[in-house]
């Protein structure tokens, strides 16, 4: 038998800015119920600029931190940190090699990239309370190629990047459309050197007949209606549960963590294909799953006694002023779950903490005044947890709300360990 083990999840932090000093009686909250966990988790979504150096490799969502960012992530909690997302390339392999540089040095448990693709796709590994604690960190994309971690062969070099989840979209179409694609296709795609001129580095194959088109890197499949399907990569996947099965062999508390920016229309909808790969890793052995990307709180289920967090949305989320995407209020309310665990290893019960990005809650929709996430009261506590038990309703979690706290109450179910 094993002690009680607590493990913390929240929302992205996309941190720019030392938070140590804010004084607020509210965050202060969030700091305390944070200190419960073994186990306090967050995705870092950044990078750091060091002595590495770097440079911007996109426009618009660019972004960096200084290091000092990372002690004030231990500083409130954390000392768990998925690496793999859309920003941790952003001043290229020159980042990811100054951003696993400060981590390591703080002994952060940390996964999702590294100095190269076998680097990258291994698991971290650290004793947090009376477990051993293993985090798989993949993003899905999407994303340019060069962003991910690559292997030396015997004519490139290694590159530094992200643990890839290998995903392709294909935009379905009804048959007639589909005719006049393939029509369409046939005249514009006029030579093999000019579809090399426009091609990725691992765009699917060319393919003009039959029931799929690729044309210039984007795949159209005949299909009963308009739609857009995420396939992931077989073989992708299989490393990333491989990865999961041997630490979960070795008795670990496994963490399984998805990146993408996938989304769905509605982007709180959490998309099938997220589902499908969350239990696969829970059925490999992961004992937790958690999935950032869309900036939003989604659904939570409870898949053969383990917790899948679809979408945490936003924990920290210091964005530029000018980008006024960001202004609907769902993109700064979120949770705080601590997943508790007895001494066999059953998950007992989920506690949930309603938060609100900024010191009113009457600002929601601002971009300014949001330094740090405040823990929700009244009306705006119940209006987030109401909203995420309606969600979680769809996937068989039953939410009990009381003030403003929520919580899951998990039957007799499988252990780990």
């Amino acid at each position: 038998m094993k002690d009680h083990f607590c493990a913390v999840v929240t929302g992205q932090s996309l941190i720019t800015h030392d938070i140590r000093n804010v004084q607020d009686e509210r965050f202060a909250e969030i700091v305390h119920f944070l200190g419960q966990g073994d186990l306090v988790f967050t995705n870092f979504e950044s990078t750091i600029l060091g002595k590495h150096g770097g440079w911007p490799t996109k426009g618009k969502y660019f972004g960096y931190s200084k290091a000092e960012v990372l002690d004030a992530l231990q500083a409130i909690g954390f000392n768990a940190l998925a690496l793999a997302n859309n920003h941790a390339f952003d001043l290229g392999p020159n980042g990811v090699l100054s951003t696993l540089e400060e981590v390591k040095a703080r002994g952060f448990l940390h996964a999702g990239i590294g100095a190269d693709e076998a680097d990258a796709s291994r698991p971290g590994r650290r004793r947090l309370g009376a477990r051993d604690v293993a985090l798989v960190a993949v993003d899905a994309g999407p994303g340019p190629a060069n962003m991910y971690a690559g292997n030396p062969t015997s004519f490139r070099p290694a590159r530094p990047g992200v643990n890839r989840l290998k995903t392709i979209r294909k935009l379905g179409v009804p048959d007639g459309h589909f005719r006049r694609l393939a029509r369409l296709g046939d005249h514009l795609q006029s030579s093999p050197f000019e579809l090399a001129n426009y091609a990725q580095p691992e765009d699917p194959p060319h393919v003009t007949s039959g029931r799929e088109i690729n044309f210039y890197g984007t795949v159209f499949s005949q299909a009963p209606s308009f739609e857009c399907t995420i396939e992931v990569d077989a073989q992708s996947a299989s490393v990333q549960l491989s990865a999961i099965r041997q630490a979960a062999s070795q008795g670990d508390f496994v963490v399984a963590y998805l990146h993408h920016h996938h989304w769905e229309p509605g982007w709180q909808d959490v998309p099938r294909w997220v589902q499908s790969f969350a239990r696969s890793c829970i059925d490999a052995g992961a004992d937790l799953f958690v999935s950032h990307g869309a900036p939003v709180l989604q659904a939570l289920e409870i898949y053969n006694g383990s917790p899948i967090f679809y979408g945490l949305g936003n924990f920290l989320f210091h964005v530029h002023p000018d980008e006024n995407e960001w202004n609907p209020p769902e993109v700064w309310q979120s949770i705080v779950a601590a997943c508790r665990y007895d001494g066999g290893g059953r998950l007992e019960r989920v506690d949930l903490l309603p938060v609100v990005i900024g010191a009113h809650a009457q600002s929601i929709g601002s971009v300014t005044g949001r330094l740090v996430p405040v823990a929700a009261a009244g009306n705006v506590a119940r209006d987030i947890l109401e909203g995420f038990a309606i969600r979680s309703r769809a996937f068989g979690a039953e939410i009990d709300i009381s003030s403003s706290f929520g919580r899951i109450a998990v039957p007799a179910a499988r252990k780990f360990g």
